[in-house]
């Protein structure tokens, strides 16, 4: 079971996962996410993921795709907070190899570190 508690400030959207974000949740929290996205696309977007106790396969996958649209995660515990760290570098790392090929298809032949300056 998943509880998702969902509010829309100011300051943006803020989603409060509890329990499991697993199975059938995954994909409806992800319709949950691209509606809310839709409707304001460049709202900051925070993730609270303190009170999840479990995270299969698909939830981190969910959870890829929100860090990559640029939400924040927010996570408390050592597995979760080691979970959101791997998928900020991930995230990160596709970022760059994204850039990369985009350089590489334009000609522009940018390196990594040449971006970084």
């Amino acid at each position: 079971m998943l509880r998702v508690s969902y509010s829309e400030t100011a300051d943006g959207q803020r989603w409060i996962l509890s329990g499991r974000l697993a199975g059938p949740w995954v994909d409806e929290l992800r319709s949950c996410w691209q509606y809310a996205r839709e409707r304001a696309p460049l709202a900051r977007a925070v993730v609270d993921l303190k009170e999840v106790t479990f995270i299969d396969d698909s939830g981190e996958r969910l959870l890829a795709e929100m860090e990559i649209a640029g939400a924040e995660l927010i996570a408390s515990g050592v597995e979760n907070k080691h979970l959101v760290a791997s998928l900020r570098n991930g995230a990160e790392s596709s970022l760059r190899r994204r850039l990369e090929d985009l350089c590489e298809r334009r000609g522009e032949g940018a390196t990594t570190k040449e971006m970084e300056k």
